[in-house]
């Protein structure tokens, strides 16, 4: 199976956001994206940059080819400018973490159409529990034979990733324990989870030519890795992190992610051989994220050395810094490491819960407010 990677000629950024909706007075999950998309898309000067997801109490709002994470978080606030007010009409509350701390899933409505009524269909129990959201990060590259490569290099900083954003650490009612449920949770759905180790692109062809003989997937956007090519796009696509609350949140994660993916590109390209770690040291990073947060402690090699995973991330930041010039995004890449120090959500919000005697509808009430409060 022939796959042509539409390659770009710069490393440009695009940013998929996912949000859910909240009544403003229960703080239950409501499921008005029709309404809001009804009553917001006439007002927006691009509607296409809101799109509806598989379940309707969530929307998407996602920006366009974007030359620096400046403009990238420039065109998610003007998205945000109109659909909060329209929200605010209908009584409801945009919500941005990788899940919900109490609603049910059994109360979540599929969204209309075929692809998605196909994909309960098909997944049964784990199609209907998913009711998480994260947040997606495109990077354009130049060269097809250099995708695959810079995709193993970037899972040597899932970790990062993943910690950095964890933001959904209560399901149904109950503290899971983890600093990110979602992370567990997704990866149940077929073709989802950790992507496959390949070197060359007709490796790559030739999977997705077996997965779509086989009938696992009818198309390529049916592979739902955690960093997966998209060759339509000319792009890498990480889809590691959970959802997040503020926009300085996103803009750092987006800017981080660009200089990650531009240092290993250029270094590959000037014929250096990036170490990637065994696969099941991968597997095991993304359960220590998910688990324990930005406590985690990762594994850097392949000789088995360790590293508390905020000290390894101030390494790798300040070793970013030429690249993130380059890119424009000094300030942005800074706010990586504000993260750090503010503490990820899944630590705020269990200090909510404690500090208001285990309500959730407190913890829903402060990451509301962060994401008002971000926009000014």
């Amino acid at each position: 199976m022939r796959i042509d990677f539409h390659s770009s000629p710069s490393p440009t950024v695009g940013v998929e956001w996912e949000l859910a909706l909240v009544d403003r007075t229960t703080r239950d999950l409501v499921n008005a994206a029709d309404d809001l998309f009804a009553s917001a898309t006439p007002q927006m000067a691009s509607p296409e940059r809101l799109h509806k997801e598989l379940l309707r109490n969530t929307v998407e709002v996602v920006t366009g080819i974007c030359h620096t994470v400046g403009q990238a978080r420039e065109q998610l606030r003007d998205v945000l400018d109109v659909v909060v007010p329209a929200a605010d009409q209908l009584g409801v509350d945009l919500f941005g973490a990788g899940s919900h701390p109490f609603a049910k899933w059994s109360e979540a409505q599929v969204t209309p159409g075929a692809r998605y009524e196909e994909l309960i269909d098909r997944t049964q129990w784990w199609g209907r529990q998913m009711m998480i959201w994260g947040v997606h990060v495109h990077v354009g590259l130049p060269e097809r034979d250099r995708v695959l490569p810079v995709i193993g290099g970037l899972l040597n900083h899932y970790p990062h990733l993943l910690a950095l954003s964890a933001s959904s650490p209560m399901w149904d009612g109950m503290d899971t324990g983890y600093a990110s449920n979602r992370a567990q949770m997704f990866q149940q759905l077929p073709t989802a989870g950790l992507p496959f180790q390949f070197e060359k692109w007709e490796e790559f062809e030739r999977f997705s030519g077996d997965q779509i003989t086989t009938g696992v997937i009818e198309e390529l956007n049916e592979i739902r890795w955690d960093i997966r090519p998209v060759p339509r796009l000319g792009t890498v696509e990480t889809r590691v992190c959970d959802g997040v609350s503020t926009l300085d949140e996103i803009s750092a994660l987006a800017a981080f992610v660009q200089c990650l993916v531009v240092d290993l590109d250029t270094r590959i390209a000037s014929g250096e051989k990036i170490p990637t770690l065994p696969p099941w040291h991968v597997q095991e990073n993304k359960w220590r994220a998910a688990r324990y947060g930005l406590d985690a402690i990762v594994i850097l090699d392949a000789d088995n050395r360790e590293q508390l995973v905020t000290e390894h991330l101030a390494e790798e930041l300040q070793r970013l810094e030429p690249i993130a010039a380059q890119l424009g995004c000094e300030e942005e890449l800074d706010g990586v490491w504000r993260m750090a120090e503010h503490g990820a959500s899944y630590q705020r919000q269990r200090r909510v819960a404690e500090e208001n005697d285990g309500s959730l509808v407190a913890v829903v009430d402060s990451v509301v407010r962060e994401l008002r409060e971000s926009l000014g």
